[in-house]
């Protein structure tokens, strides 16, 4: 069985040779890999080249400003720089470890509908600038494909944190009682962007998969109530999921961080059918939420990034924990999100290497 019929299988419960491996599904962060390399990894090493982890293919179709904003320097001294960012957004950050800190958001770009209106030229298709010179021969490439092809929307990929990204959390908020029009209006372009864009997709490929992306929950609960999201979000989102559906795409994923478990229901009640990384320190719980939901929810994640800061036996535990779902399908295990740089080389190793052998790898 190739890695691409593993996958599929597991997304759609069927049987497998084994359940896919992709231990870190998010990623890790630039300052744990320096801190590793002073740990003793080579700087000429991939870390994920060291261990059979299977492969996944990424389209890397921008759904963002298209074009972009100039990255404008205003202003600098020895530790931080204030700049405008590619998304028209004025921050200041530090210059070193800007990583390990959130940067100080000053200003965005959308306040009213008449900023909206000036940027909307850059949130239309613009295919030329989205859309890679190889793209021909990526598409016939990936006609041959053992390995799962993932459209990855990213940042740009939903109807809330996009929207967040234009006018900042609180004016975003604001707007959704003092000038509804404004958001009808501007989820209404994400769904026209978004749509217009797979379309030119699915005239040269087909997709294994398709991930939004929202990150609109804090440890607590939902930045935006259940009320809002059912009445603004899901009906953006059921038209671009029956879209992806009528192009033969099942497996829908969002990903968002903190504690979700109210918008489940809503995101499959609009199309999403998968859900990532479900961090444990918000109170998620991908074993429990295997038994409220069976079939009806897919799920990448879920194991805690924290027991890697400790001892080998709690990573044993807790990769012994979510192991109880593993026969069940339509889940593969991971961490709950990046690896942060308190991390040992020693313990990620030693993760890696628990997780392939319960798996089988």
């Amino acid at each position: 069985m190739d890695k691409r019929e593993r996958f599929l299988n597991n997304m759609r419960f069927k049987s497998t040779d084994r359940i896919p491996f992709y231990p870190v599904p998010i990623g890790i962060w630039k300052e744990t890999m320096n801190n590793w390399y002073k740990q003793g990894l080579s700087p000429n090493v991939d870390i994920y080249d060291l261990f059979d982890i299977d492969q996944m293919l990424q389209m890397g179709i921008y759904f963002g400003f298209s074009p972009s904003f100039d990255t404008v320097i205003l202003e600098e001294d020895e530790e931080t720089i204030t700049y405008i960012n590619f998304e028209g957004i004025k921050m200041k950050e530090l210059k070193e470890n800007s990583e390990l800190s959130m940067p100080q958001f000053i200003e965005f770009p959308v306040k009213t509908r008449d900023d909206f209106d000036n940027v909307r030229y850059r949130l239309q298709l613009n295919e030329k600038q989205r859309f890679p010179n190889d793209w021909k021969d990526k598409c016939n490439m990936w006609k041959h494909r053992k390995v799962p092809l993932s459209m990855n929307a990213d940042r740009e990929g939903g109807f809330f944190g996009p929207l967040r990204n234009l006018m900042g959390l609180e004016n975003l908020l604001f707007s959704y009682y003092d000038d509804p029009g404004l958001i009808e209006m501007m989820i209404e372009n994400r769904v026209e962007l978004m749509i217009d864009i797979l379309g030119k997709i699915f005239e040269d490929t087909d997709m294994d998969w398709f991930v939004f992306w929202e990150d609109m929950a804090f440890n607590h609960g939902p930045l935006l109530s259940p009320d809002l999201f059912k009445k603004y979000m899901v009906p953006a989102y059921r038209k671009v999921t029956d879209f992806l559906r009528e192009n033969g795409v099942d497996i829908i994923f969002v990903d968002c961080d903190g504690k979700i478990d109210k918008l489940i229901p809503l995101w499959i009640e609009a199309g999403v059918n998968g859900i990532y990384p479900f961090e444990v320190q918000s109170g998620m719980d991908v074993v429990k939420l295997r038994m409220e939901y069976k079939n009806d929810l897919l799920m990448i994640g879920g194991i805690d990034k924290r027991v890697l800061t400790r001892g080998k036996k709690e990573i044993d535990d807790e990769i012994r924990r979510v192991s109880s779902i593993f026969d069940h399908g339509g889940y593969i295990p991971g961490l709950d999100h990046s690896v942060p740089p308190n991390v040992p080389l020693e313990n990620f190793i030693y993760y890696i290497k628990s997780l392939s052998k319960i798996i089988g790898v």
